[in-house]
């Protein structure tokens, strides 16, 4: 089978594809035929080695969408779909023509979707449902802040709205707000933080901060009594600062969300959660901008380092 693979940290130069012996699943595990895999940011950073857990020789990718071809009877020719944190750092990943699973994270793609489109949910939705439900615990009828609507925030406004909630987007677009967004914020305009306590009355039950340390210290003026702020990145502040006192006297809680810590099993569950969710339409699939054959993986990985908007997908194995 062929696989894409990098031997040495680097730009998507290093990336090259080889000829490796067809996979072979143990007793507990299941052999994938990878029909799609999309291609995450965090799949770029792996290659340049911004991945300190990765171990090298090693295939990327974290998202997947495919058939089952080894495993147990009751799941051969199955259409399954998949991701995890641990997939493309510690064991070989996505970005290739098969895949072994363990069988515990094994679970149906949602019907309506395609391969490619199934491929493209992973790492945006498994983001967003750790940080809204689990961590959060957002409920019907509260109010929710997200700052930042590209793919994560995105998925999270999709999550909130089919909970029941109330969402406020905050970007530097406010053409963005759909059917998942009630009002949007210029995070540019002067003055927004009140229009924001003004919007959710006082402040929201729950912000969830995708941008990272620039957007920290505004987030935490956004809550309300008791509110949640929840923070996935740190992409350009890693060090930030806030008045202490004005925090615990607003009985604020601070709560991380690393979704690398989330193997294939625990990944699959929650995909399985969300999955009556695309099929009966209350979620809807992100817009495949490109997709490349295994082939022409180098310039894929380009496509997403340069921002592509819309998923970038592989089709490995059609």
């Amino acid at each position: 089978m062929k696989a894409l693979r990098f031997n040495q940290h680097g730009d998507p130069g290093v990336l090259v594809i080889e000829d490796l012996p067809s996979l072979q699943a143990s007793a507990d595990e299941a052999v994938v035929r990878v029909l799609a895999a999309s291609i995450n940011p965090s799949d770029v950073k792996n290659v340049e080695g911004r991945m300190s857990q990765t171990t090298l020789p090693r295939t990327p990718g974290r998202d997947y969408s495919g058939v089952v071809i080894q495993g147990p009877a009751e799941w051969l020719g199955a259409e399954v779909w998949g991701s995890g944190g641990d997939v493309g750092f510690t064991r070989d990943g996505t970005h290739a023509e098969e895949l072994v699973v363990p069988v515990a994270s094994l679970h149906r793609k949602p019907v309506n979707l395609s391969h490619e489109e199934a491929s493209a949910i992973g790492v945006n939705f498994i983001t967003a449902w750790c940080a809204v439900v689990e961590a959060a615990q957002l409920q019907a009828g509260e109010t929710i802040v997200i700052i930042g609507l590209g793919g994560v925030g995105g998925a999270a406004a999709q999550i909130a709205k089919r909970i029941g909630a109330k969402v406020v987007g905050v970007a530097r677009d406010t053409n963005v707000p759909g059917p998942y967004v009630d009002a949007m914020v210029d995070s540019k305009a002067a003055g927004f933080i009140d229009e924001i306590r003004a919007l959710t009355q006082g402040g929201a039950a729950v912000v969830f901060d995708t941008v990272g340390g620039s957007m920290f210290e505004t987030a935490v003026h956004m809550l309300r009594l008791r509110g949640r702020l929840v923070e996935i990145s740190a992409t350009d502040r890693r060090e930030v600062t806030f008045n202490l006192a004005d925090f615990y006297h607003n009985e604020s809680q601070l709560l991380g969300v690393d979704t690398l810590k989330r193997d294939l099993s625990a990944a699959g569950a929650m995909l399985e959660a969300l999955r009556t969710g695309f099929e009966d339409g209350s979620f809807k699939a992100p817009v495949i901008a490109q997709t490349f054959a295994l082939a022409d993986a180098q310039a894929a990985y380009r496509a997403v380092a340069a921002g592509t908007k819309g998923r970038v997908v592989l089709t490995p194995a059609k």
